[in-house]
């Protein structure tokens, strides 16, 4: 079975997170440090690899992209024999590489010009066949026509992006533009998520803000001691 795109568990939030409660979608759950871990309709918890910083991309990550889908197909589909939804599946994303950022001196993997990665798919109701999709907590969705900045590794014979923390909304080339959870945002939006988020965020997400890949490696040399 592939392995879903899966994001952590975090005690503060992020700004995206804290717009979108911000502008109407209620939190999902409130909790002991200030700030929202998740958002209605924005899926489950839980972190393959640490995501949040340049050293943890540059620590777990082979390849750092610039990746747009160019399609999709169902893959993993559970059918259910009670309950209101007859079955559920994920996506099987294809994507192409825009530009390599970084990459490991020696990468583990090599990472050809498309990949592959399991995203959140769809649910779908028993009594009126209506298509639900699902999300991933504080992250992109995965959808065409959208760019992502994104850190790669090989994980149980398959692609996966570290956590949350590594997949950025990258539309035009500049970070937290796009899709994230669904929605489109611009870099503006996640500014003003900003006031409502941590002030001790020092995620690369964060400092990528309004940023291009040109700052984002720049980082990753930084942390990686290049």
């Amino acid at each position: 079975m592939r392995e879903r795109f899966a994001t952590p568990r975090r005690g503060s939030a992020r700004p995206l997170a804290a717009l979108l409660a911000a502008v109407g979608i209620t939190a999902g759950v409130l909790i002991g440090r200030p700030g929202l871990e998740t958002v209605t309709g924005c899926g489950g918890s839980g972190d393959l690899y640490p995501s949040q910083t340049a050293k943890d991309w540059v620590s777990y990550a082979d390849h750092v992209v610039v990746a747009g889908p160019t399609g999709e197909r169902e893959t993993n589909r559970r059918t259910y024999t009670e309950g209101a939804v007859a079955y559920s599946t994920d996506r099987l994303v294809t994507f192409r590489t825009e530009r390599t950022v970084w990459s490991r001196a020696s990468p583990r993997h090599a990472l050809g010009a498309t990949f592959d990665l399991v995203a959140p798919g769809w649910k779908v109701y028993r009594s009126s066949g209506t298509r639900v999709a699902e999300m991933a907590t504080d992250a992109p969705r995965f959808q065409t026509g959208h760019t992502y900045l994104l850190a790669l590794r090989r994980h149980q014979g398959n692609w996966v992006v570290l956590g949350e923390g590594a997949a950025v909304p990258f539309d035009d080339h500049t970070g937290d533009q796009g899709e994230w959870c669904g929605r489109v945002l611009s870099k503006e939006d996640v500014a003003a998520g900003e006031r409502f988020s941590r002030h001790d965020d020092h995620s690369l997400e964060k400092a990528l803000l309004g940023q291009d890949e040109r700052a984002a490696e720049r980082a990753l040399d930084r942390a990686a001691g290049g």
